[in-house]
């Protein structure tokens, strides 16, 4: 294998998002991005010449523009996972679910919701035809799902952390899976 069989895909987190402590899933909401200057260390460690693209939420476009005012491209399969009837509620009044395994977790579908599994199966054939490498601003459950494509199973990628304004680097494999290279590193 050699470095032109891989993808490169730069994944960032969105700035932290302007709500009232709901839930914010597909609400389209706001990013509370920070002064310029925070986004020159970012900046400095994404290649310039790669693909850039984003979520088409608002947070995730501010944020964007913030790395650079120009060039990036909207992908809606890059949206975060639907919550349904639970998009908006505070935390602490979201239904217990007791406890659950990794996989039960993946797939428990919110009412009116998608799963985490339904959300990796969205995002794999998007990331799946990127040619070359990519710059992409999303959100926490994107970044999992592509750490999920990486690891070729869906339930351990909930167990990483994904911070907000964080990079996340992945290599794509020409025939599936992937080399995680890094996680959650802040600027």
């Amino acid at each position: 294998m050699t470095r032109d069989s891989l993808r490169e895909l730069w994944m960032i987190r969105h700035a932290p998002t302007r709500s009232d402590g709901g839930l914010c899933g597909r609400r389209d909401l706001p990013a509370d991005c920070p002064a310029p200057d925070r986004f020159d260390d970012l900046r400095a460690r994404l290649p310039g010449a790669a693909r850039r693209l984003r979520s088409p939420a608002l947070r995730c476009v501010q944020t964007a523009q913030a790395i650079w005012a120009e060039g990036w491209q909207d992908a809606a399969q890059l949206w975060e996972q639907d919550f349904g009837v639970w998009e908006g509620r505070p935390f602490a009044d979201l239904p217990d679910l007791g406890p659950l395994s990794q996989a039960d977790l993946a797939a428990h579908r919110p009412p009116e919701g998608e799963s985490f599994a339904d959300l990796c199966a969205r995002v794999r054939p998007a990331l799946a035809k990127l040619e070359g490498d990519s710059v992409i601003v999303a959100h926490a459950g994107t970044i999992r799902a592509a750490l999920a494509l990486a690891l070729g199973t869906v339930p351990p990628a909930l167990s990483f952390e994904i911070a907000p304004l964080s990079l996340s680097r992945i290599a794509l494999l020409p025939e599936g899976g992937g080399i995680v290279r890094e996680v959650n590193r802040c600027p």
